[in-house]
């Protein structure tokens, strides 16, 4: 054999080492072509190459010439001075269109002008990586952080309206309370912490996503911009009442706890709903208030890693009917009217004094209809009228 270096790929070696074995008489022509994988005829005539010319002649014969496809150098530095001064900046794919369309130079591949491209230093490698998401650890207590979301799915099974299970899970217990709703709306959202308030009592923050029911993202008014205050939903609202922080959720995976328990609702609770043949909205909920949420709980609820609770209890002279409601600052006109969602309210005066004109007073709607003013905290007595009828007196 010659004596020398030669470099070699790592299949040519394995080749050489192979060989090597059959010039020594170790193993046969018939074996070394079973061990590199190639037929008896192709390794007789390899081992011949090996014989005459040592490891060199193992090696591709084409190794260190020019490629029959090998551009000219000219077109590279021509397409590449073309590119600086017109396409400086374009992706390979957008630069060899333009470069095809209107500089009228041979075609070329869109990987041949990358790979010229990054030789030049003129373009590098974009990778595209996935967003890094790090599972977030539980809260420590119970009442810390709960998440609520709406869940539509076909409830009472194919051929009925899409209904939505509005869900609360506690973040560091699991526990969750559900209630069934048409939609997910403000009315829904409320309903549903309000019966967690008054079953647990007031967590300290709330996880949701982005949807207007939870967050606003109107402009602020005037009078928002002088209060410095960000502009609020009516759920907002009775959040702030309460003391109750809302985090932004910006992906479903962020708020995964209540996503899988919803996992479990379309599961389990579908199944309930077929197995008692239920087909309606308040059927649901009275299943779900008669003890299905209960045993969920007792299966798949959790201690806390801190038993202390975080809930705050309500005091006695909370009524949660004027937490959650929509509310309304309004002005009182001249002859003291209040003119609310284009009804219109007379101020009675019964007992103290009535607001003066142009005096602002509160507006609220409770979750049943009714309707409330009030005045530096205190109720006004009023009537509502229909300004199109000639007697105001006449109550609608």
């Amino acid at each position: 054999m010659k004596e020398g270096t030669v470099l070699m790929s790592r299949k040519d070696c394995r080749k050489v080492q192979v060989l090597s074995r059959v010039e020594e008489k170790l193993i046969t022509v018939r074996r070394a072509g079973e061990l590199l994988g190639l037929s008896y005829r192709q390794t007789k005539r390899v081992w011949k190459r090996y014989r005459d010319g040592g490891a060199e002649a193992v090696t591709h014969r084409a190794r260190g010439t020019v490629s029959n496809n090998h551009l000219d150098p000219e077109l590279k530095a021509k397409v590449l001075d073309r590119y600086r001064e017109v396409y400086q900046g374009f992706g390979p794919t957008l630069a060899v269109e333009k470069l095809s369309e209107g500089d009228q130079l041979p075609p070329i591949s869109r990987e041949t002008l990358r790979q010229w491209l990054m030789e030049a230093g003129l373009w590098q490698r974009h990778r595209r990586h996935r967003p890094y998401r790090k599972r977030r650890e539980p809260k420590h207590h119970f009442g810390e952080l709960v998440q609520l979301d709406g869940s539509p799915h076909p409830w009472f099974g194919e051929g009925h309206n899409s209904s939505c299970l509005m869900n609360m899970v506690d973040d560091a217990t699991g526990i969750t309370l559900a209630l069934m709703s048409e939609q997910e709306t403000t009315e829904a959202a409320m309903r549903l912490l309000w019966a967690w308030v008054e079953l647990h009592g007031i967590p300290l923050a709330l996880y949701c996503d982005l949807k207007n029911v939870y967050l606003s993202d109107r402009e602020p008014t005037v009078e928002e911009q002088l209060a410095g205050k960000l502009p609020r939903t009516a759920f907002g609202v009775a959040c702030e009442k309460l003391g109750i922080t809302i985090v932004s959720a910006y992906s479903p995976q962020a708020k995964g706890r209540v996503e899988r328990k919803h996992g479990v609702y379309q599961d389990r609770f579908v199944k309930e709903l077929r197995l008692r043949g239920a087909k309606s909205i308040a059927e649901a909920n009275m299943i779900l208030k008669g003890g299905f949420i209960e045993k969920l709980n007792r299966k798949f609820a959790r201690l806390p890693l801190e038993q202390e609770d975080l809930h705050v209890r309500l005091t006695g002279h909370q009524d949660l009917r004027d937490v959650f409601c929509y509310e309304q600052s309004r002005s009182v006109s001249q002859d003291w009217v209040v003119r609310n969602e284009n009804r219109f309210y007379q101020l009675i005066r019964e007992r103290g004094t009535l607001p003066r004109p142009e005096s602002k007073v509160t507006v609220r709607i409770w979750l049943d209809g009714s309707v409330h003013i009030l005045h530096r905290g205190r109720r006004l007595t009023f009537r509502e009228f229909d300004p199109r009828a000639k007697d105001r007196r006449k109550a609608i």
